[in-house]
């Protein structure tokens, strides 16, 4: 009997374990920049299980393996993943440490790969380990790299200048600030390893993953404002090598683990959340003195600054424009049917697509018919492509990169008569959205604070969603990004700041059945308010298209609800309107009537 391509794959890594010596090797989804989206090169769990969710990994053992991923991804890991191959494990509920704690053979060797993998999570994997007498290798090469035959190269695409008209900020002015940073903490040197922290220091964009311009690279900033940047030579231009000037000194990428080693007694700035465990090991290796700091990055490009902000609104303006005319044509043509959700998400990129300013899409777009809607990260394929019917809802979660902002956005469509649970889910969605919309909280206030502002309606219902309510969004970066985030799990504690952009995306989902999710970005702000004793801020809404007013129980809505929803439309109609005409105004001048 001829194997599975996954279990042909699975058999060929047991084979090369053999070879290597290991009786074990994790495979996460991570790059050497500890990456949310990664190259295809770094595909290597997909490439071994067929698992195509952005968060997850795997441990392979001699005689049994397990796939680990949180709630978002319990229902797809089971379609795309052999359970004949693979136990399904929520990380909610167990830990992968955990999971090797208790599976992982007495005195075994369990491989991994240290640029792959956080120096904390190297700890706890060997404390867990060492309990069965087993222990973790760091492997010379990964062994997945091994069998898989036509992986693809690493991206050698051209890097691009982000202008300082729309990043606000000099690249220059951003080494300086580093720079004093470093002297302030006694520093000689810091570490950046994340890409889009890269990306935003340098003034650089690339095309290294798909949908998020970033280069692959790393770089070594100084206290005397030089840095060392490493990227593959093949990628830097002309204009890219002026304006960076003399003061970066341009290395090859494949220079850096040996680049480290020239650090022997200097004291090194490293960010343990974003620099994977094979950076420690060369510098400890090297002598230097290493001292563990956030990447002085991170909070910066956290808060944009005046440019970015009014960048960002004119990108929200243009996106809420083509995602209009998406919601018009589809409030027309969904109930003819013939339509799928390829076939509509591929409409949608058309309108994004009609502006010469869009770069690229944010990411996959999520388009979701019925039962798929309630897979909240789901990923349509040719194998899973569901037609879109009447009777049920259509969910789409998607967004542009465009050079002056990164948008994300949803939006749940009744496809001919909602049913009256699809309308009270939707409702209930819909006033938490609103509820946190509205919120004004002191300075010092955490997203993990608010985040239950946008679940009170479902959870007075007993009812809930596996997925955060809001994240950090990037200035023609990451779609995701920290260090802010509104959710109630996972240790959020960073305090939202003026200047920082989240998204606001509470959801509900009915397993084979629906999902529904309304998604806007907004921007944290200054809130004065008349004897305040402390320094108070709110939320600014950036997001601009109409809601599906076939949807709202208004019967269970308050009048400040109503009215909130009033107020949001005719914000709508104001900023989309002059960019629509004919059929499709006409349209939005009905959806953004007063309820």
């Amino acid at each position: 009997m001829l194997m599975s391509t996954y279990e042909a794959r699975l058999s060929a890594l047991r084979e090369q374990m053999k070879k290597d010596g290991l009786d074990g090797f994790v495979v996460p989804i991570c790059d050497e920049h500890m990456s949310e989206y990664v190259g295809d090169y770094a595909q290597r769990l997909a490439w071994l299980t067929g698992f195509g969710g952005s968060a997850g990994s795997a441990v392979v053992l001699k005689d049994k393996a397990a796939m680990f991923v949180d709630g978002r991804y319990t229902i797809q890991v089971r379609d795309q993943v052999d359970g004949n191959l693979y136990e399904y494990v929520g990380t909610a509920d167990k830990s992968m440490t955990d999971w090797l704690g208790e599976n992982a053979p007495e005195g075994s060797a369990i491989g991994y790969d240290a640029w792959l993998h956080t120096q904390d999570w190297v700890k706890s994997a060997e404390a867990r380990l060492a309990k069965r007498n087993a222990k973790l290798v760091a492997v010379k090469s990964n062994p997945i790299d091994a069998v898989w035959k036509d992986q693809p190269e690493p991206s050698l695409l051209k890097l691009d200048v982000q202008p300082d008209e729309f990043s606000g900020k000099s690249a220059s002015e951003k080494r300086a600030d580093i720079a004093a940073w470093l002297k302030e903490e006694g520093l000689d040197a810091t570490i950046i390893a994340a890409l889009d922290s890269v990306a935003w220091a340098f003034n650089i964009r690339g095309k290294d993953i798909t949908n998020t311009p970033v280069p692959r690279g790393y770089a070594i900033v100084k206290a005397d404002g030089s840095a060392e940047l490493f990227v593959a030579p093949e990628k830097l231009t002309d204009e890219v090598r002026v304006h960076l000037g003399n003061a970066v000194a341009l290395r090859d990428y494949s220079d850096f683990p040996a680049a480290l080693t020239e650090y022997a007694d200097q004291k090194i700035g490293v960010d343990p959340e974003r620099s994977v465990a094979a950076i420690f090991g060369q510098l400890e290796e090297a002598g230097a003195q290493i001292v563990k700091r956030r990447d002085p990055t991170i909070l910066a490009k956290a808060i944009k600054n005046d440019t970015e902000i009014s960048g960002h609104k004119a990108a929200q303006a243009r996106d809420g424009a083509a995602l209009s005319k998406f919601l018009h044509w589809f409030s027309k043509e969904a109930p003819k049917g013939g339509h799928d959700e390829l076939s509509v998400a591929a409409k949608l990129a058309e309108f994004r697509g009609q502006s010469d300013k869009l770069m690229d899409l944010s990411f996959r777009t999520i388009s979701g018919a019925g039962p798929n809607g309630a897979l909240c990260h789901y990923s349509v394929n040719e194998e899973t492509n569901r037609k879109i019917e009447t009777g049920t809802l259509y969910l789409v979660d998607s967004g542009g990169q465009y050079r002056d902002g990164t948008t994300d956005v949803t939006r749940t469509m009744a496809v001919g008569e909602p049913t009256d649970e699809m309308i009270k889910r939707y409702t209930q969605v819909l006033q938490g959205h609103i509820a946190l919309a509205k919120a004004v909280f002191p300075e010092g206030t955490t997203g993990g604070q608010l985040d239950i502002l946008a679940r009170q309606y479902l959870w007075a219902d007993g009812v809930d969603y596996a997925h955060g309510t809001g994240h950090g969004v990037g200035a023609y970066l990451s779609v995701h990004e920290g260090p802010q985030r509104i959710a109630a799990f996972g240790g959020f504690n960073e305090p939202l700041v003026a200047g920082m952009i989240c998204s606001n995306e509470p959801g509900y989902y009915k397993d084979d059945s629906f999902g529904i999710r309304i998604e806007n970005l907004i921007l944290v702000e200054e809130r004065a308010i008349d004897g305040a004793e402390k320094n108070m801020l709110g939320f600014e809404t950036l997001t601009f298209a109409p809601l599906d007013r076939r949807l709202i129980d208004l019967s269970t809505l308050t009048s400040d609800q109503r009215q909130w929803v009033d107020d949001y439309h005719a914000e709508v109609l104001d900023i989309v309107g002059p960019q629509l005409e004919g059929e499709a105004l006409d349209w939005l001048k009905e959806q953004c009537a007063p309820l």
